[in-house]
């Protein structure tokens, strides 16, 4: 995979993971609230840092969906731990595809942000996976139409698609 298109794969899942966020941020017990915060800050930044590497490769940064498809209900507290706990291992995906695509810091850069995922991930689950950005592709039979990662959103999701991506 190239740099740019992997850049803007893992733009297209933060947007998606800011959405989560939210979503997590209204059904979560008031205890975890500041866990939330903290998360969606961090996300904010690194889509911020995305949207600046996609102009120094010479894109145009996508914008984000108005809305996205959760993968599953999120009636409560519990099921919003579940989603938060997802949503990092969905991006942990798009992170992993990035660093295979560049090199040198900004090799570095994405791996920072891929076991920030999975710690993430591990808090929210209680447990880690052996290798994060690869566990949600053993479960995934095909690639998604789009040739990306398998579970995070489709790139090509958002404004051009109606205003709604996939989580």
């Amino acid at each position: 995979m190239r740099e740019l298109p992997a850049v803007r794969a893992a733009l297209a899942a933060e947007h998606a993971v800011l959405y989560g966020y939210g979503v997590v941020g209204g059904k979560i017990e008031r205890g975890r609230r500041d866990e939330v915060r903290e998360a969606y800050d961090s996300h904010r930044a690194r889509r911020d840092t995305l949207q600046r590497r996609v102009r120094e490769l010479g894109g145009t940064p996508r914008p984000a969906a108005a809305a996205y498809a959760l993968p599953f209900p999120v009636p409560d507290g519990e099921a919003a731990v579940r989603l938060a706990a997802e949503l990092e291992d969905r991006l942990a995906g798009a992170y992993a595809d990035l660093v295979r695509a560049t090199t040198g810091g900004r090799r570095r850069d994405a791996a920072a942000a891929l076991r920030e995922a999975a710690i993430r991930s591990a808090r929210w689950r209680g447990g880690g996976v052996a290798f994060p950005g690869l566990a949600e592709r053993a479960s995934t039979p095909s690639e998604p139409p789009s040739g990306g990662s398998p579970g995070t959103p489709d790139p090509g999701a958002g404004a051009a698609s109606g205003g709604h991506g996939r989580l």
